[in-house]
C-alpha cells in the first residue's frame, strides 16, 4: 500500500452499509419480478429500516431515470423513522438547479441530525448526450456551487454551465456545518477520477480482481496528491452468505435460473449507463471468470449477465466472506456497500452470520480530512472545503 493515500489511515473500523431498492431491482429470482418487491414504499422503506434496525451503519438511495422512485423524497420521507443509521443519498448532477439542490440537502441533513451523506452521480440526463468531460465538468460546478452555498454568504458563480449570483441565506445551510455532508462517488474514466480527487472525499469501485482493485487506488491516491487530498475507499459488492459454502453456491445459481444471455442482455443494456466505461470493465471482468462465474477465490461475476453496473457478488460461508472483506480492508477499504436478493433477506442473512464479527463506524466527518481550497471562480470567490 506504498502509493496509496487514505483521507482516514488511522480508522480503528470500517464502514458497513446496505442497499435500498428504490430501482425496481429487487427480485428473488432475476429476470423473473416478483410484485411483492416491487420498488414501492412499502417494500423499500422495509429494507431501509431493516437495515438500521440490524446496525448497518449507511444506506445507499440510488437513483434511476427509468424507473422506481424520486430519492430526495423517499429519503425525507423515511428519515425521521430512522434511529441511527446514515442515508447515502444519490443526487444527480444536472436533475435540479444547483441552488435548490442545496437547500433541498440542507434540509434533508437538518432532519436526520447530520446522518446524511451524499452519492454524487455525473450520468446524461434524459434525451441527452453530453461528452464525458463536459457531464462532468457540469458535476464539478454543481459541487462548488453547493459549497458556497452551503459555507458563505452568497453564492457568487461564473462557470461553462452555470452562471449564478445568489444570497445565501440561513435555510441553506446544512446541519454539518464543516463543508456539508460527505461526498461519495464513482467513476473510471480520466475527467472523473479528476473530479473525485479534486472534490469528494470516498471513491467507490465495483468489484474487480484484487490486483486491478489496487490499481485504481494507487491511480486516485496519486491524482488526488496533485491536490493535495487523499480521499478514503469504498467498493460497492453484492453478497451471497449461507451457512455453508455449498449452500452459498447453490443459492447464486437459483438467483440466475430464469436468465438466459438474450434475457439477460435485454435487463442489462435497459440502464441509462449500460455503456459506460465502469460498466465495460465489470463485462471485461466477467468475461476472465472461470466456468462457473468465479474471477478469484468467492468473487462471483454470474450476477452481471443480468445486471449493469456492480456485476460480482461475494459468495461463501461466514468465514469465506469476512475472510473475503478483511482482505478487501487489509487492501485500504473502509467503506462497504452490500446487497443481495432479496434485498431485505439477505439484509438479515448478512448481519446474522458476518455483521458481528466486524467493527463497524460512520465515515468521520473531520478526520484525516486536508482542507481544501477551490480554485477562484472567475469572479473571484473561492470555497472552503
Amino acid at each position: 500500500m506504498a502509493n496509496i493515500r487514505i483521507r482516514s489511515p488511522h480508522l480503528k473500523g470500517t464502514e458497513v452499509s446496505w442497499f435500498a431498492p428504490l430501482c425496481n431491482g429487487d427480485d428473488q429470482f432475476l429476470g423473473q419480478h416478483d410484485l411483492r418487491y416491487k420498488s414501492d414504499w412499502s417494500n423499500t422503506s422495509n429494507v431501509l429500516l431493516t437495515a438500521d434496525r440490524l446496525g448497518y451503519k449507511n444506506i445507499l438511495c440510488p437513483s434511476s431515470y427509468q424507473v422506481g422512485q424520486d430519492t430526495l423524497t423517499f429519503a425525507s420521507a423515511v428519515a425521521p423513522l430512522t434511529n441511527q443509521i446514515n442515508l447515502l443519498t444519490a443526487i444527480r448532477c444536472g436533475e435540479v438547479h444547483p441552488p435548490m439542490l442545496g437547500r433541498a440537502i440542507a434540509t434533508l441533513d437538518h432532519i436526520l441530525k447530520g446522518r446524511l451523506t451524499i452519492n454524487i452521480i455525473s450520468s446524461n440526463l434524459p434525451g441527452t448526450n453530453l461528452s464525458s468531460e463536459s457531464r462532468y465538468q457540469r458535476s464539478r460546478e454543481v459541487i462548488e456551487i453547493l459549497k458556497q452555498g452551503w459555507t458563505q454568504d452568497a453564492i457568487n458563480y461564473k462557470g461553462s454551465h452555470y452562471q449564478i449570483q445568489l444570497d445565501s441565506t440561513a435555510p441553506m445551510k446544512p446541519y454539518q456545518v464543516n463543508g456539508g455532508p460527505l461526498l461519495y462517488f464513482g467513476g473510471y474514466s480520466p475527467p472523473a477520477i479528476e473530479l473525485c480527487a479534486e472534490h469528494c472525499d470516498v471513491y467507490l469501485m465495483w468489484p474487480e480482481p484484487e490486483g486491478r482493485i489496487v490499481q485504481l487506488m494507487s491511480d486516485m491516491s496519486k491524482k488526488a496528491e496533485t491536490y493535495d487530498r487523499s480521499v478514503d475507499f469504498g467498493l460497492r459488492v453484492h453478497v451471497i452468505v449461507r451457512e455453508t459454502e455449498s449452500e452459498a453456491r447453490q443459492a447464486a445459481k437459483e438467483l440466475m435460473k430464469y436468465i438466459d444471455d438474450e434475457k439477460g442482455t435485454e435487463i442489462r443494456e435497459r440502464a441509462l449507463d449500460a455503456k459506460s466505461y465502469g460498466v465495460s470493465r465489470q463485462t471485461e471482468v466477467r468475461s476472465l471468470s472461470d466456468q462457473e462465474g468465479y474471477v478469484e477465490d468467492h468473487l462471483w461475476t454470474g450476477i452481471g449477465r443480468a445486471r449493469s453496473g456492480c456485476g460480482a457478488a461475494i459468495v461463501g460461508d461466514p468465514d469465506q466472506v469476512l475472510e473475503k472483506i478483511n482482505r478487501y480492508i487489509d487492501l485500504g477499504i473502509r467503506s462497504f456497500i452490500f446487497s443481495g436478493y432479496p434485498h431485505a433477506d439477505e439484509c438479515k442473512l448478512f448481519a446474522k452470520y458476518v455483521l458481528p464479527k466486524l467493527k463497524t463506524i460512520s465515515m468521520p466527518k473531520v478526520q484525516g480530512r486536508i482542507p481544501h481550497t477551490v480554485p477562484d471562480s472567475p469572479l473571484g470567490l473561492g470555497v472552503r472545503k
